[in-house]
C-alpha cells in the first residue's frame, strides 16, 4: 500500500498557517482527529461493501438492508492518542461485522501487545497502569491489565504441549526458585527450566514445570511429559545433581548419559569454605575435572582429600557421592567436555529470567509464574548461535552413540 501523499492533500491538511506541537499532537490534535476520519472512512467503506450498494444509491432500494445510522465507540490506541471516540456505522439487519474495529473491540491493533510486552519485561500490574497513566494521560484499570495478559495462557498451554523433535543430543535441565503463594503461604518453588540442543546445533526452551511436589515423582511426570510430546530418546542429559533425578531420567529414557553439573558441584563444594581458604582450594577442585581422564580424576579426587579432606571432608563425600555421574564427560575431547559438563547455556537464560522476577516479592499463584517466566523467554527471542565446538561434537557424537546420533542427524 502507498504511503505517500501528495503535496495538495497535505497542503489542506495543513492549512492555516504555522502549527504548534498541540495543533499535531494535542488532545484536539490532527493526529487524533485524521485517526478518527479514516477509521470512521474505513468502516464507512466496510459496510458499503457488506451493503453492496454506496450510500444515496438507488440500488439499494428494495435489497431487505440499509444503514441505520451509527453508535459512539471510545477506542483505545497504542500511540500517543490513547483514546478516540469514533462513530461505527450500523445496518438495520444487524449483520454488519466490521473488520478493522470489530464488535466489542475497545481497543485498537497493538495496545494489548503493548501491556504484554510491558508485563513481560517484569513490570507489575500497578506499574503498568501509572506507566500507560504517565505516558498517556489515561487511566487503564488493573482488571483490564490483567484480562490482557491472562489472555495469553492459551498461548503458553499450546507451547508447553506443543511437538517437539524425537531426538536430542543434549539436554540441560536447571532450575530457578521463585516465590509463590499457595494455600494462603509464600512458598519458595522450584521452577525447572528445560533447554535441549538439537542434532544440528539448535537451541530450544523445552518447557517450563513448576515444582509441586518433593522428589522423584514430580521429575518423573516432566519426564513423562517430554516423552508424550514427542521425544524419544536424549543422548545426554546435564542435571543439577538432585537426589532421584537421574533415576527419574533413566526410568523414561534408559539409554541417557546421564551428567551431573560439575559448575553446580562446584559451587555446593565452595559453600563449605571459609573465603580466606576459597582462593587457595579452587585450583585443586579445578585438577580434578580437568584431568585427562576419569582415572586420572579419581587420583586427582584422592590428592584433594589428602590435603583438604581433615579441614573439609563433606566435600570429597559429595564428589564419591556423584562420582558415577561426575565422570561420564570424560569419554570426549575436552573441547566437548565444556560444552556438556555445565549448565552455563541454560544458567544463561536463567540470569535473564531472574532480571525479570527480582522485583516481584511474590506471584499469586502458579499461573501468575509461567506467564511471566513465558513472556519473557519470548520476548529475549531465544535463538542462540550453535555452539562453537558443535561440528567436531557431532563426529564425536556418531562414534559414541552410533546409531542413535545418526538417527536424529538424518
Amino acid at each position: 500500500m502507498a504511503t505517500d501523499f501528495s503535496p495538495e492533500i497535505l497542503d489542506q491538511l495543513l492549512a492555516g498557517g504555522s502549527l504548534k506541537p498541540e495543533d499535531l499532537a494535542g488532545e484536539d490534535g490532527l493526529f487524533r482527529r485524521l485517526k478518527k476520519a479514516l477509521l470512521e472512512r474505513a468502516l464507512g467503506a466496510e459496510l458499503t461493501h457488506h451493503l453492496g450498494y454506496e450510500k444515496g444509491d438507488p440500488a439499494g432500494r428494495g435489497s431487505g438492508n440499509s444503514r441505520n445510522g451509527t453508535s459512539s465507540k471510545a477506542l483505545l490506541t497504542d500511540d500517543g492518542e490513547i483514546e478516540i471516540e469514533i462513530e461505527v456505522p450500523r445496518d438495520r439487519a444487524g449483520t454488519f461485522e466490521p473488520v478493522i474495529v470489530a464488535k466489542g473491540q475497545t481497543r485498537f491493533d497493538g495496545f494489548d501487545e503493548k501491556i504484554i510486552s510491558l508485563y513481560g519485561r517484569g513490570m507489575t500490574v500497578r506499574e503498568i497502569q501509572g506507566h500507560l497513566a504517565e505516558l498517556y494521560g489515561t487511566e487503564v484499570s488493573p482488571d483490564l491489565i490483567s484480562k490482557v495478559t491472562d489472555a495469553i495462557l492459551d498461548e503458553v498451554r499450546e507451547w508447553q504441549s506443543r511437538p517437539l523433535e524425537a531426538i536430542y543430543p543434549v539436554v540441560f535441565f536447571d532450575a530457578l526458585r521463585v516465590k509463590i503463594r499457595d494455600e494462603g503461604m509464600v512458598k519458595n518453588k522450584a521452577v525447572y527450566v528445560v533447554l535441549g540442543i538439537t542434532a544440528s546445533g539448535e537451541k530450544d526452551v523445552l518447557g517450563l514445570w513448576i515444582e509441586q511436589t518433593e522428589g522423584a515423582k514430580f521429575w518423573l511426570k516432566v519426564m513423562n511429559d517430554l516423552r508424550n510430546r514427542g521425544v524419544a530418546d536424549i543422548l545426554i542429559a546435564v542435571v543439577d545433581g538432585l537426589k532421584g533425578f537421574p533415576e527419574a531420567i533413566n526410568s523414561v529414557f534408559p539409554k541417557a548419559m546421564v551428567q551431573t553439573c560439575i559448575v553446580h558441584l562446584i559451587r555446593n563444594s565452595l559453600s563449605f569454605v571459609s573465603w580466606k581458604d576459597r582462593k587457595a582450594i579452587l585450583p585443586s577442585i579445578k585438577a580434578i575435572y580437568h584431568a585427562e581422564n576419569a582415572d586420572a580424576a579419581l587420583l586427582r579426587l584422592e590428592d584433594f582429600e589428602a590435603e583438604w579432606g581433615k579441614r573439609y571432608p563433606a566435600i570429597g563425600a559429595a564428589w564419591r557421592r556423584a562420582w558415577e555421574h561426575v565422570i561420564p564427560f570424560f569419554a570426549f575431547a575436552p573441547e566437548i567436555r565444556k560444552m556438556i559438563y555445565t549448565t552455563n547455556a541454560v544458567e544463561a537464560l536463567n540470569r535473564s529470567l531472574r532480571k525479570i522476577i527480582k522485583t516481584r516479592g511474590s506471584f499469586p499463584n502458579d499461573e501468575a509464574a509461567m506467564k511471566l517466566l513465558y513472556l519473557a523467554i519470548r520476548n529475549a527471542g531465544i535463538h542462540w548461535r550453535r555452539p562453537v565446538a558443535w561440528t567436531a561434537a557431532m563426529g564425536q557424537f556418531a562414534i559414541q552413540f552410533g546409531e542413535r546420533f545418526a538417527g536424529s542427524a538424518d
